[in-house]
C-alpha cells in the first residue's frame, strides 16, 4: 500500500524531510506521495515516519494503491539498489 496526503493537509513541511525514499514532494496545493516511490517505510523503519509526525493525521492509505508487505519490501529494494553509495 502507498500512502497518500488529503486535502485536510496544512502544509507544515515536517513530512516532506522524514521520508526515506523521497517520495513526498511539494504538489501544486499540498504535498502528495509518488506511490511508486512510497515503501510505508518498509526497509526502513517499522512505522510509517510522515504519518508519525503529521499534526493533523492527514495521511492514510491510497485505496488505490493497495499493497502487500511483500511488494513494498521488493521496492524498497529496487529503489535502494539503484542508489549511490
Amino acid at each position: 500500500m502507498a500512502l497518500m496526503i488529503t486535502d485536510a493537509c496544512i502544509n507544515c513541511d515536517v513530512c516532506e524531510p522524514e521520508c526515506p525514499n523521497q517520495a513526498i514532494y511539494p504538489g501544486p496545493e499540498i504535498y502528495e506521495i509518488d506511490p511508486g516511490r512510497c515503501t510505508e517505510c518498509v526497509g526502513h523503519f517499522t512505522e510509517p515516519q510522515c504519518v508519525q509526525v503529521c499534526p493533523v493525521a492527514c495521511i492514510p492509505v491510497d485505496p488505490q494503491h493497495v499493497e502487500d508487505h511483500e511488494t513494498l519490501w521488493q521496492r524498497f529494494q529496487r529503489l535502494h539498489a539503484a542508489a549511490p553509495n
